[in-house]
This record gives C-alpha cells, structure tokens and sequence, in this order.
C-alpha cells in the first residue's frame, strides 16, 4: 500500500509498519525457544515469553472482528491521520504503549495468557497479527476517527476504530519489550 500510488492516507503504512515490526521483534525473542525457554518466569506471577506472545495474540483474536464489523455499512470516508481523543490519547499512553517502569494492570479475563504456552505460540501470534493488517487495510477507506465500537473488554468505554487500530499496534511494542526484558533476565535458560 503506497500513500503516492493509491491515494490511500498515511496512517495506515504508519500501522502496517508498526505491525511488520512486531513481527521482527516477535520472531527475534522467540523464534528459536525451547517448551522450558518459552514458559520460563522470572518470577512467581510475571509473564514468561510465550505468555506475553499468547496475550497478545488473544488480543488481536478478540479485536480485528469487533474492529471490521463497527465498519460495516458505513461510508467511504478515508482520513490522513488518526487523532485520538484526549480520554483515548491518555488511555493509550498510560495503559497501552510501551511504559518501562510505568502504569501497569491486570489483563482482561479475555485475554489473560495461557499458564503454559505450546511452542505453536510464535505462528498463532504470526497469524493475528496477519488479521489485524487486514483490518487496518480495510479501515483505511473509512473515516476511523468518527466511528466508535463496542468495546470487548471495558464495556463501558467506547473508542473510535482509529483509537483502536492504535491500541492494537502500541500494545505490540508494549508486551514484546516484556519479553525482550524476560530473555534478558538473569536467570533465563541458556
């Protein structure tokens, strides 16, 4: 998809960019894991790799649909820029994108990781991922900033499609530097 060849607006590439890197770092921390390297916790509670790979995978599982389906019957009305609201702005920053050291809650009961992870878990992640690109390619004919959906896991909050296809992406970065942090630890298995 090329802004000058297609017409299309900008944010989508931003997206799909963010998406393709996701994968790299994706299959860079767990590519070449063992079952024990892959379930491995630094610490009683925290996530092991594959548990932060199997989250998001259950996030995008859960959010690509409900995204793609708030589009249905709407009209074509593509926007540049995706441009969060000051309540979608801050929940992003705050509880989404990558925060080391920062604001930190407990998943949705939707999404909360497997408590072992089949080595299966890197393609499955691979796959949502793929689901999520098609959902950003659709939703660039939209106006994503004016469309709200139900939302899956705070019901009682509601998001515009483009304050969503954010969210997908920025979670990416947020959880794939968690496990970057685990290969990192002192104890990992070598």
């Amino acid at each position: 998809m090329s802004t000058a060849d297609s017409g299309a607006p900008n944010w989508p590439l931003r997206i799909l960019s963010e998406l393709d890197a996701a994968d790299r770092r994706a299959e860079s921390v767990a590519a070449a894991l063992s079952p024990s390297q892959l379930n491995w916790q630094p610490r009683q509670g925290a996530w092991s790799v594959g548990q932060c790979l199997d989250h998001l995978r259950a996030g995008n599982k859960i959010m690509a649909p409900v995204l793609s389906s708030a589009l249905e019957g709407r009209p074509h009305r593509p926007v540049e820029e995706i441009t969060p609201g000051w309540f979608g702005g801050w929940f992003i920053r705050t509880f989404i994108a990558p925060n080391p050291g920062g604001t930190r809650t407990k998943a949705p009961k939707k999404i909360e990781p497997a408590i072992l992870v089949e080595p299966v878990i890197l393609e499955n992640y691979l796959r949502s991922t793929e689901a999520a690109r098609v959902v950003v390619r659709q939703a660039s004919k939209y106006d994503v900033n004016h469309i709200r959906y139900k939302n899956p896991f705070l019901p009682l909050l509601r998001f515009t499609v483009g304050e969503g296809l954010e969210i997908i992406a920025k979670h990416q970065g947020r959880h794939l530097l968690q496990a970057e942090a685990v290969r990192q630890s002192a104890g990992f298995p070598r």
